[in-house]
């Protein structure tokens, strides 16, 4: 465990692997999904955690020719351990639900806090386009599929320039329309199938 935190303990850590966790990233990308990190820290952590095997570098093939980072499929293997320590951390009382999400961190929310019962039965392609980033996600065995792609034929999809406003309808129980009508949120499709997605994700109950 001392190990393991020494590979990815270190601030910072966690969250670049939050936002490498659906597929590779450039270097501004990340400032984007992280923005209160200086360029030299991001620099720093991405040196040490491609020294210890959990991300590499590579350069995209032409016409883009951008350098990205990318995690190894070790790395990937880091998303259960990241989801067991968010599970575990979501019921402090001092957990504050209403911070600034990446696009990327509400996926990694949606992973972890599924409930595969109330899940069970349930089969959806659902796209999210979260300010300019899109996400393509397949509801299958009580299990969401999440890849940084544009939706391939959703049955639904949600719009919205924040994490934070869909966010809203799944934690707080914000009524979608009622996002919709503020020019919050946007759903596209199924909508009666949006409405059940939203309630899949219960939040544990906080200790003491």
């Amino acid at each position: 465990m001392a190990f393991a935190l020494e590979l990815v303990g270190e601030r910072w850590v966690p969250l670049i692997l939050r936002e490498l966790m659906f597929g590779p990233r450039r270097f501004s990308e990340l400032r984007r999904g992280l923005p209160a990190i200086s360029a030299n820290v991001l620099t720093q952590r991405l040196e040490s955690l491609e020294a210890n095997g959990i991300l590499l570098r590579r350069r995209l093939p032409p016409p883009a020719s951008a350098q990205v980072y990318e995690l190894t499929p070790w790395g990937y293997e880091s998303e259960d351990a990241l989801a067991a320590l968010g599970r575990w951390a979501v019921r402090s009382p001092l957990h504050d639900p209403r911070l600034p999400l990446s696009g990327a961190s509400l996926m990694m929310s949606f992973r972890t806090m599924i409930d595969p019962a109330r899940a069970a039965g349930m089969e959806a392609r659902v796209g999210f386009e979260i300010g300019p980033d899109p996400f393509s996600t397949r509801l299958h065995d009580g299990r969401l599929e999440v890849a940084r792609a544009e939706p391939d034929r959703p049955d639904f999809t949600m719009r919205s320039p924040e994490a934070r406003n869909i966010a809203a309808a799944v934690y707080a129980g914000e009524p979608l329309q009622r996002l919709e009508q503020a020019g919050l949120v946007q759903v596209e499709g199924d909508r009666s199938l949006a409405e059940r997605f939203v309630t899949l994700f219960p939040l544990p109950p906080k200790v003491g």
